[in-house]
């Protein structure tokens, strides 16, 4: 025997599939254009229209079919993106402006993780481009060969963010991460440090890391550091547990123990400072430590961290405006050159 509430669930759902996008027209007193337009172009869409086609399509519970709308116009309203990880905030401010920008066009932005990972970035690429998105957007340039082939064959733009390597074809937004490395170590150098480290990301696959450590160790050659940086790599998964584990490391050794630690990220440095306060070393009397993409947290650390502060929103609001410019029909430019900044605060 059907419950009663299951069935009117399953009625209202019938229902619900059953509503067209004429029946909203007819509800908004408005044309069917309109409503089309509601979806596809808001920004033609006067003000009082579009409210009362959001009260119908609200009373109405209509869900818009936009493959179907996608193969009628032969656009679809779908942008996407890889990142390596969705949960890291290093990405946040990206996605938030991306996705803000694209909504206010009517578009919407799905989101694939490849944690670091070329074979998992394979995957989404391939997946997504089966659906033929308005546009692919990428973090990096760091890609398995299968990718490759596959941005080079398709017809869909694509778009690298975090990166600039003017010699690729691609579409970049971003900076050189080897620039970054440069700045960390002039910056920690002029302050007068000279038993340099540096600690890599927990995870493995980073290559934008990897640059920022030999952009690093090429800089302070250049300084007149000996030898190489000290370089370590924790083993702990989570970030914070790697920190504090490699900055446990360095200042264990006898020789060439640091009197500064560049840190492939923040969530690595704030584990270091952390671990300092728990061992009871002084930041920075005695060691140190700055990070990489200026966390919200950064500057509420005790002592607050000094890091590199990453272009992420401008990224995003310029990939917004590529895409539109893209389905207009036009072409942006290839090359979208950034500058990261140094922010000195209490722990350097």
């Amino acid at each position: 025997m059907t419950e009663p509430g299951a069935r009117k669930q399953r009625t209202t759902r019938r229902t619900s599939q059953r509503t067209t996008l004429m029946d909203v027209a007819a509800r908004a007193g408005v044309s069917a254009i309109t409503v089309s337009r509601f979806f596809n172009e808001p920004h033609r869409v006067g003000a009082e229209a579009a409210a009362r086609v959001k009260a119908a399509v609200e009373a109405l519970d209509y869900v818009p079919n936009l493959a179907a709308g996608g193969l009628a116009s032969a656009q679809s309203r779908v942008v996407a993106m890889v990142v390596p990880n969705i949960s890291g905030p290093i990405f946040a401010h990206t996605l938030e402006a991306l996705s803000d920008g694209l909504a206010a066009a009517g578009y919407q932005l799905l989101l694939a993780s490849s944690y670091f990972s070329q074979d998992n970035e394979e995957r989404a690429v391939r997946a997504f481009l089966g659906w033929r998105p308005a546009a692919l957007v990428l973090t990096s340039r760091h890609h398995s060969a299968a990718t490759e082939r596959l941005i080079e064959a398709t017809q869909v733009p694509v778009i690298e963010t975090w990166e600039l390597t003017p010699r690729r074809p691609t579409l970049q937004i971003g900076f050189s991460h080897r620039q970054v490395g440069r700045d960390a170590a002039a910056h920690l150098w002029g302050r007068g440090y000279r038993q340099l480290a540096f600690v890599h990301n927990s995870a493995a696959g980073d290559l934008s890391a990897q640059e920022r450590h030999d952009g690093f160790a090429e800089a302070l050659r250049e300084l007149g550091h000996r030898g190489a940086p000290v370089a370590v790599r924790p083993r702990a998964a989570p970030p914070m547990e790697a920190g504090a584990e490699a900055l446990r490391a360095l200042l264990a050794r006898k020789r060439q123990r640091p009197d500064a630690v560049f840190f492939a990220n923040d969530n690595l440095a704030c584990g270091a400072l952390l671990a300092a306060q728990r061992e009871g070393w002084s930041v920075p009397g005695d060691v140190a430590v700055f990070g990489f993409g200026d966390y919200a947290f950064a500057d509420k650390l005790l002592p607050s961290l000094s890091t590199i502060r990453p272009p992420a929103r401008e990224i995003g609001e310029i990939a917004a405006a590529h895409v539109l410019t893209l389905v207009g029909g036009q072409q942006p430019k290839r090359l979208t050159a950034l500058a990261c900044e140094v922010i000195a605060r209490e722990s350097d």
